[in-house]
């Protein structure tokens, strides 16, 4: 039944613009029920849609096999309908009271080979779909029971960003995730919960509300009123679910207290994750949950490590006030025994240092944008699949056709993008043309698309067809995807004029992925010829487009994917390399322009673009070998002001498994080499000092360990036997063993093997570092130059 309250506090409800925040539905007697929970600007409002029914699609020829279910069941129904199957059967509408009969119903038929369609979409999800719906809507009607709205009407208002409420939580424990305090930071609230008896006097000063708890029972008490009172839209965090919330729930647990963070006082619903061991998702009705890590991802942020205190050091150029795991844990432990005060200042800084993350980086509005983008609720991070099926789906439909199910098509491999075989060397004057969102511009001129697939391969006639690659056939006019793109595209160039990134970022993200989702066998639109349709097309323009600039006297020296990378021939000043740059991208996209209309009859879409200009430029080789390598190279890029930059892709300096020594290394050799500045005497000043111990800060390795270290049997990694030692050393020392489960280790090379920093107690491996890190990338750098890291160095290994 309805949790509504009684008839006689209804109130029409005026039209309301919101921001969808969560969604949930489930089945009644009545049927089945959606519940939105929207962020407005006149504070969280619940919409509820009751009595709804939910759909899925038989082949015809199938009815009989639904006879019995039918006559079993109350509430489904079959309706003729306009559709039909990717191959070609006309369908029937089975319609149910409630969802969970449409997953029976599938189940019940698997035996019979019986497919049903499309039963797998949630009733939240397709109700906004079919309206063309992400996030933002305008609610019309309906009736009001307070801040609750039953039964308006949803559509779409795609230029409305709601006022959110935010608040950042952090918890700190003991070593065995024991509670000591909560810290709660938002606009109008800044608070500790802290367990133990007030002090007679505080010990540091405060800008925040303290409270003393005498029990974790009465922790959790204050921290369910706290919600209830300042009701938050969104929480933020660092590890927020994995760590904190889980810690939460466990400690109320404990207590025997349900923790009651969701709006109207509801619990966290706890699920893990279906590939993920041990991931936990922790949707609550009517507040979003948005961890900084997994934001500052999805946002292709990237860091070395994605620890608070490291991403608030490169970010905001500040971090925590405790050092190293070993001392934040002892510290933690002394505060919270010693100054109770001084512990509550360090949770709320932590609290503080996300928001200010948060600020800087734009992660909430990034979020809101990209749910308003995907149509996914603003914590779901990933599902580009999911994505695309919530744009495709409706305007699939209103072509005729319901969606396959995943696993009709088999898993196949695929052509990925085309990589160009590299020309190794010094080059000076190379400049690199980058086509923009080379996949989705495929998309919108060549007409790519699961429906213009299914009409091509089905016509009579191939007349009018657009051919595509392996003997593919698309529609001119039955497509929905080339439209999508468009209207995606249409929108990222707005944004980008509004200078709004988090928005040109999330569209961006979104177009890109479309290709990519096509080739993924969990998707239900999975089909090789279609990815293919894409990754070839991309293969034949990077090879015309290489054939076009070498027939204008340059050489194309490498290519990968959406970019070429064009030796100018001889040295060009940098006016004279850009003006090269600019009439070579004009002719081609013009070139473009004249042969789709020519040879297809097609409006172009494709468009390259002078993305940089590098004065001097290495192309390394494989190690080991002269065939040049891919995806590896470094250059000095000049901009249209003249100014300077070192430039690295894929070498060594960008891998975790090189050290510092070799980074700072490789920077300094290449940047010498570029400006035509000596560079023998400092490789060997530079192998002299580190024999001589005088770079031994440099020489630490941080690597991460990615599986538990008990699962490590045969072929020890060193990261793992100096994880070890760490451990063994803790033991001993009565400190928590860090590396049990996986994480972050740092250890250097000595002559005994690796061992962690925390517990070295032998000489360092000078040997070890010459050979196998400076060595090998110096001559990858000097061997093209003819010289090599042994003749500049034998003199000085000898003296030590």
């Amino acid at each position: 039944m309805s949790d509504l309250p009684p008839p006689s506090t209804r109130v029409d409800a005026p039209d309301l613009q919101g921001f969808i925040l969560t969604r949930d539905w489930r089945d009644t007697v009545d049927g089945t029920e959606i519940v939105y929970w929207l962020a407005t600007d006149q504070g969280p409002r619940k919409l509820v849609l009751t009595g709804l029914t939910s759909v899925a699609f038989l082949p015809s020829r199938h009815r009989p096999a639904v006879e019995a279910p039918l006559r079993a069941a109350r509430g489904l129904e079959l309706r003729e309908l306009a559709l039909k199957t990717f191959s070609h059967e006309p369908v029937v509408g089975v319609y149910a009271r409630q969802f969970r009969d449409l997953g029976r119903l599938a189940r019940a038929l698997q035996p019979q080979q019986s497919p049903l369609y499309e039963a797998d979409i949630r009733p939240h999800d397709r109700y906004l779909m079919e309206r063309f719906i992400t996030a933002s809507v305008v609610v019309e009607g309906g009736v009001r029971h307070g801040s609750t709205i039953v039964d308006g009407r949803l559509k779409p208002a795609p230029d409305y960003r709601p006022p959110v409420r935010l608040v950042s939580l952090d918890i700190e424990t003991s070593a065995t995730e024991d509670l000591y305090s909560i810290a709660l930071d938002s606009a109008d609230d800044r608070v500790v919960f802290m367990l133990g008896a007030a002090p007679v006097a505080e010990t540091c000063p405060i800008d925040f509300r303290l409270v003393y708890c005498p029990s974790r029972l009465a922790m959790v008490d204050q921290l369910n009123a706290w919600f209830a009172d300042h009701d938050p839209d969104v929480i933020v965090g660092w590890n927020v679910v994995q760590f904190d919330l889980r810690v939460l729930q466990k400690t109320a647990d404990a207590c025997g207290k349900p923790l009651l963070l969701g709006r109207e006082g509801r619990p966290i619903a706890w699920r893990t994750h279906p590939g993920k061991q041990g991931y936990l998702f922790a949707p609550m009705p009517g507040r979003v949950v948005i961890d900084g890590i997994d934001a500052l991802r999805a946002a292709m942020w990237s860091f070395p490590s994605f620890s608070l205190e490291a991403v608030s050091q490169e970010l905001l150029g500040e971090g925590k006030d405790i050092g190293d795991a070993y001392d934040k844990m002892a510290e933690i432990e002394r505060r919270y025994r010693e100054d109770q005060p001084a512990l509550a200042v360090y949770n709320i800084r932590e609290c503080a240092l996300v928001l200010r993350i948060f600020e800087k980086a734009k992660l909430l509005q990034f979020v809101l944008e990209r749910a308003q983008t995907t149509g996914l609720q603003a914590d779901h991070f990933g599902g580009s699949i999911a994505a695309f099926s919530h744009h495709y789906l409706p305007r699939m439909h209103r072509l005729g056709y319901v969606a396959p199910n995943v696993g009709d098509i088999a898993a196949k491999a695929y052509p990925g993008g085309y990589v160009m075989d590299s020309r190794p060397g010094f080059y000076d004057s190379v400049v690199v043309l980058d086509y923009k969102s080379l996949y989705p511009s495929i998309i919108r001129t060549f007409l790519v698309d699961p429906v213009g697939l299914v009409e091509g391969m089905a016509a009579a006639d191939p007349t009018g067809l657009v051919e595509g690659p392996q003997g593919t056939l698309f529609s001119r006019d039955r497509h929905a995807l080339p439209d999508i793109v468009t209207t995606l595209w249409h929108a990222r160039d707005a944004a980008k004029q509004a200078k709004n990134e988090p928005l040109s970022q999330a569209l961006k993200l979104l177009m890109n992925s479309f290709s990519g989702v096509l080739g993924a066998s969990e998707c239900r639109f999975f089909n090789p010829q279609l990815v293919s349709a894409v990754t070839l097309r991309g293969h034949a323009m990077m090879k015309l487009t290489r054939d076009f600039v070498e027939r204008r006297g340059y050489q194309a020296i490498y290519g990968d994917t959406d970019s070429i990378f064009v030796w100018l021939r001889r040295p060009h000043s940098n006016a004279e390399a850009h003006a090269v740059a600019a009439d070579l991208v004009r002719d081609i996209n013009a070139w473009w322009t004249e042969r789709l209309r020519v040879e297809h009859d097609l409006e172009n879409f494709l468009e390259i673009e002078f993305d940089t200009h590098y004065a001097k430029f290495f192309m390394p080789t494989i190690r080991g070998s002269d065939v040049g390598s891919k995806k590896r190279y470094a250059g000095l890029s000049v901009d249209a002001a003249g100014r300077e930059a070192m430039v690295f892709r894929g070498l060594e300096m960008a891998r975790s498994d090189w050290t510092p020594l070799a980074r700072q290394f490789q920077d300094a050799l290449l940047s010498r080499i570029f400006r035509g500045e000596p560079y023998r005497d400092y490789v060997r000043d530079y192998a002299q000092s580190t024999l001589a111990g005088r770079m031994d800060d440099l020489l630490v390795y941080r690597k991460r360990l990615r599986h538990r270290l008990d699962a490590y049997h045969t072929n020890v990694p060193p990261q793992v036997r100096a994880a070890r030692l760490a451990d063994e050393h803790n033991a001993s020392l009565g400190r928590p063993r860090l590396y049990q489960h996986g994480g972050w280790i740092r250890y250097v090379m000595t002559r005994s093997g690796p061992e962690p920093l925390e517990a070295q107690a032998s000489r360092i491996d000078y040997e070890h570092y010459l050979t196998k890190q400076l060595q090998p990338i110096a001559d990858a750098i000097l061997q093209p130059l003819g010289d090599s890291f042994a003749a500049l160095t034998t003199s000085q290994k000898a003296l030590f």
